[in-house]
Order: structure tokens, then sequence, then C-alpha cells
């Protein structure tokens, strides 16, 4: 079985400061400006975490044009409020990730600055279980976003992964590493996500 790593999570908007206030309001942290993805027309706020993970707040880049290929996270048919769509996991060999879970897509190279990675992503800019199953991710060196991030003082308590199809897609993925991750059963594919912080325990849904 491949090792699966939660890496972070992302809430998308219409906006990036859409999403942005969505996670500042529901965590009562304050994030960091992050960066663009020329290869996606997408950009994002960053914040790290006490854990080593952290949350990104992304959206189309509408300064920038269009792609020639759908973006990721199904950014292109994104609608409504701003919401936690997206839990990246990383793993140690994407191309054979990819080749194990074959509809997670095809390995792109990006980078950004000083970072390398490689991300999975689908022709159709479409993940498996309605976009419940993770983006997986593969950094190249050691050098990892959380890492060069001010660390918020909050940490994640528990992720749940809600799909009709929990789960077979708990069974497919089988162990996450690094985080509290459960799958349950439920008409609409959803994550929500608990954090403790120096407010109590606060939900990002």
């Amino acid at each position: 079985m491949i090792s699966v790593k939660l890496d972070h999570l992302a809430v998308s908007g219409e906006t990036r400061d859409d999403a942005r206030a969505h996670i500042e309001e529901a965590l009562g942290i304050s994030m960091q400006t992050g960066g663009e993805h020329a290869r996606f027309a997408t950009h994002n706020h960053l914040i790290g975490m006490e854990d080593g993970l952290y949350l990104e707040a992304i959206s189309v880049d509408p300064n920038v044009p269009n792609p020639d290929r759908p973006r990721w996270f199904d950014l292109d048919n994104f609608a409504g409020a701003p919401r936690l769509t997206n839990w990246v996991c990383s793993v140690d060999d994407i191309a054979q990730a990819c080749v194990h879970w074959k509809d997670a897509g095809e390995p792109v190279s990006l980078e950004r600055g000083d970072l390398r990675w490689q991300m999975a992503v689908a022709a159709t800019g479409k993940l498996p279980f309605d976009g419940v199953f993770p983006p997986l991710i593969e950094w190249g060196g050691t050098l990892h976003p959380a890492a060069m991030l001010t660390a918020a003082p909050i940490s994640l308590k528990m992720l749940t992964v809600c799909h009709p199809e929990a789960e077979a897609l708990a069974q497919m993925l089988g162990d996450v590493i690094g985080a509290a991750v459960r799958f349950e059963n439920g008409e609409v594919p959803e994550l929500i996500a608990e954090f403790s912080t120096p407010n109590g325990i606060k939900t990002l849904l």
C-alpha cells in the first residue's frame, strides 16, 4: 500500500479574498499572502499551523489568461460561498501513486520561487468521489511551504470526509499519516475540519 500523509487543507472561493475571509472568520486567524500558480491561472493565501500542516485559500486568478487545460481542484466549476473543498495528501512516489489510483490524474511538475513539486491533476480537473478524493502531491527536495510560514497557534483536531461511498474511499486510501482523519457516510460529499485554537474548538466547512 502506498503511504498517504495529510499535507494541507484548501478552501476555495470565487475570489481569493473571499476564501481568505472564510478561514479568518471561522478560525480567528490572519493569513499571509501566498502567490500565483501560472500553469493553472490560480492564486492563493496561506497560513501555517503548529502541527506542521498549513491552510490554503485559493481561487481563479482573474488577472491572467485562462490556462490551456482545466484548472486543478475543479476551480473552473466552483461557484457559491467559499468552503473547504480539498485535503491535499503527500506521497513519496507520485508516479507510482498515479498508476495505483488511475483516476487521481497525471503528475504535473510545478514551481514557485524556491518551491518545487509535482501534483496529480486529472485531465478534466475533476477529482474522484465527487471531489473529496485528496489531490496527491510530491514535494521536491526538503523545502516545504509550512516551514516558510509563520505558524498560527492552531492545530487540526479532526478532519471528517463525508461521502455516500465513504467506506470504499477509506479502504482505497488506507491509513492517512499525520492527522486524525475519519470517513463518514453521508448523502452530501463534504469536508469538515475541527481545529484546536486559543479560543476553543473551531469548525471549518
